[in-house]
C-alpha cells in the first residue's frame, strides 16, 4: 500500500485488543484495515522520510526503555535523587509517558 492511498487514520478507543491500536482507510477499500502501530506512529510513517522514521522509532525505543528504568526506582531511592541533585524522577516519568503518547 502506498501512503497516497491512505485517506485517514483513528485509533481504535473500544474493544482494543493485542494488534488492535488503529483503523486505517484506504482508498478504494470499503472498511478500514486494523493496525497494531499507533496512529501516531503510522502517520509519522507516511509522511516522513524512511530514515528519518527509522530514527524517530529508536528514539521512542530508548525513550520508552528509559521511562520503564524510571518506573523501577524505588520511592526512598527517587527521594534522595530529588533532594541531592534536584531531579524529580516521577516528573520525568510522566513526561515520559505524554511524549510516548
Amino acid at each position: 500500500m502506498r501512503s497516497d492511498e491512505v485517506v485517514a487514520v483513528d485509533p481504535i478507543a473500544e474493544n482494543r485488543g493485542t494488534g488492535r491500536r488503529t483503523h486505517v482507510w484506504v482508498r478504494g477499500v470499503p472498511e478500514p484495515l486494523v493496525a497494531s502501530p499507533s496512529d501516531g506512529a503510522l502517520v509519522d510513517d507516511l509522511v516522513t522520510p524512511a530514515e528519518e522514521a527509522a530514527r524517530m522509532r529508536q528514539l521512542r525505543s530508548a525513550l520508552s526503555s528509559v521511562a520503564k528504568a524510571l518506573e523501577d526506582v524505588p520511592a526512598v531511592l527517587q527521594r534522595v535523587i530529588r533532594e541531592e541533585s534536584g531531579v524529580d524522577l516521577p516528573a520525568l516519568m510522566e513526561e515520559s509517558r505524554r511524549a510516548l503518547g
